[in-house]
């Protein structure tokens, strides 16, 4: 990997054993500030991505997101968040990591390296031309997610990628590159922190943006979310309270009977 690229460029700062808690706060913080704004100069080719996906979903195709790493962890996390908040399949979005979940808590040597493995890992899920394929690596160079996207691209499948670097290898694979050029670390060559921050701002707003394109939220509430805990349970119910003006202890028995927001509510108008 050049030392050239922006993500292993080194910190701005030195000597940061020699700071305090409170300065490494600051420091950390007053970096972590330039992260929104080089996302805000990456819409125009997240909305380009976005609305393809909307197109591929409508037509029954998934998301899927590929990474090693730390652009792997976030990739899962997103595709997990799904269904909980917007009661949707689990495989609607799918997220896979090099060398598989245990790689989640723990990495593994050379998983990243593999050029091969991640249409293998993907072949387990049918991947066709009707999904979208979307790699994720911070420096850009990783060969997992390249091999990956270089074998949906042969398949018919619309590929996409989010990198902190410029004129990476992912991105010249890509048929959607999203580049979000965070600079160097704080620490350096951590991309955990900056590029890690802004991958995460991106997956919010790809998943976010297209759910709500897909009908998954009515106003701005999540109408569709899963009832997992008691604390969704009484959220739901104030919303069904809300919208529909009545009591609390109606709405949670019209939202047990009905099993979600959406439900409850137009159930309860139809009668």
């Amino acid at each position: 990997m050049s030392l050239n690229i922006t993500t292993e460029q080194s910190s701005y700062y030195d000597n940061l054993e020699h700071m305090s808690v409170k300065e490494l706060l600051i420091n950390i913080n007053n970096e972590d500030k330039k992260v929104a704004l080089a996302v805000e100069k990456s819409i125009p080719q997240i909305e380009g991505l976005v609305n393809n996906l909307v197109d591929r979903f409508e037509k029954g195709g998934r998301l899927f997101y590929i990474g090693a790493g730390t652009s792997g962890r976030l990739g899962v996390l997103d595709a997990s968040e799904c269904p909980p908040t917007y009661g949707v399949p689990d495989d609607w979005v799918i997220g896979l990591i090099a060398g598989g979940d245990v790689a989640l808590r723990k990495g593994i040597e050379n998983a990243e390296d593999n050029k091969e493995q991640a249409w293998k890992d993907l072949q387990a899920f049918d991947i066709n031309k009707n999904d979208v394929l979307v790699g994720i690596a911070a420096s850009g160079g990783t060969p997992y997610v390249i091999g990956g996207l270089e074998e949906a691209n042969k398949h018919g499948v619309l590929t996409g990628c989010i990198t902190c670097n410029l004129n990476s290898k992912v991105a010249a694979v890509a048929k959607h590159p999203i580049e979000v050029v965070v600079g160097s670390e704080f620490v350096t060559g951590s991309t955990r922190m900056k590029s890690g921050t802004a991958q995460k701002l991106v997956l919010n707003m790809i998943t976010t943006s297209l759910m709500i394109k897909l009908g998954r939220v009515v106003g701005n509430k999540m109408v569709d979310m899963q009832l997992t805990n008691s604390k969704l349970v009484k959220r739901g119910t104030l919303m069904i309270a809300s919208e529909l003006q009545i009591g609390e202890t109606k709405s949670e028995e019209l939202l047990m009977k009905y099993k979600s927001v959406r439900n409850a509510i137009d159930n309860y108008r139809k009668n």
